[in-house]
């Protein structure tokens, strides 16, 4: 039997909420920062630093210093860029998530919940592109706390958005992610979505190489609804 139950967002939940989605998206500063580490161009630029300080100063601790100084640097564009996003987020649907979420038929938030906390989240809006508001739906603000992963409440989140979706009339649930998010990417590709295309979110990402990837699943009609609440299950 589920540990868990998931259910539509009340106002109770808006703390336990933010700091879920605060934490879930602080997780990928470290994967974002090792991604950058790989990239080709950064490691010529990094060991041409290192020779070039090696060969003027002579001094190795100098050079030490210089690479750290750099991996640090790197570090702290890569948390900005996810704090910026986090705060951004933070002051438009995640600051006041009835008005966002529940003030109309086509959109919703959810919440599981396990033994009176809330370890997981969901969101669901119209997509803003007027000629497919009606049509596609798209899924926002997945998170599960670290502690409660592995039990299934990510698919079963996912699963409520495809059944919300089909109940509405849409023809279409999609969303974006990174590349970065790996447990995100496998989770939507044995779930049935497919990639569409890949985009840069901003430039930064366009100079860090950071993909995002936007996925789509088509829903079936509604009279295959049941056999979708079914595999909810």
């Amino acid at each position: 039997m589920a540990s868990y139950r998931i259910r539509k967002y009340q106002e109770r939940d808006d703390k336990g909420a933010r700091e879920l989605f605060l934490k879930a998206m602080g997780e990928n500063i470290s994967p974002t920062f090792y991604h950058c580490l790989k990239l080709p161009q950064n490691l010529v630029f990094l060991m041409g630093a290192l020779l070039i300080t090696l060969h003027f100063t002579g001094s190795w601790l100098l050079t030490l210093l210089t690479g750290l100084s750099l991996l640090a640097t790197l570090h702290f564009l890569v948390k900005r860029m996810w704090n910026d996003f986090i705060t951004l987020t933070l002051n438009t649907d995640m600051s006041d998530i009835s008005k966002h979420y529940l003030s109309g038929c086509g959109s919703c938030f959810w919440v599981a919940e396990s033994q009176g906390r809330v370890v997981g989240t969901v969101g669901a809006l119209p997509v803003k592109k007027p000629a497919l508001h009606r049509e596609h739906l798209e899924l926002f603000r997945l998170c599960v706390h670290s502690a409660h992963r592995g039990q299934g409440i990510a698919k079963a989140l996912v699963r409520t958005v495809l059944q919300f979706g089909q109940d509405q009339g849409y023809k279409a649930v999609v969303l974006s992610t990174t590349k970065v998010q790996y447990a995100a990417l496998g989770l939507y590709e044995r779930l049935g979505f497919r990639q569409t295309h890949e985009y840069f979110y901003n430039m930064f990402c366009r100079l860090i190489q950071l993909t995002s990837v936007e996925f789509i699943y088509h829903l079936p009609s509604t009279q295959g609804s049941k056999g979708l609440r079914q595999e909810a299950l």
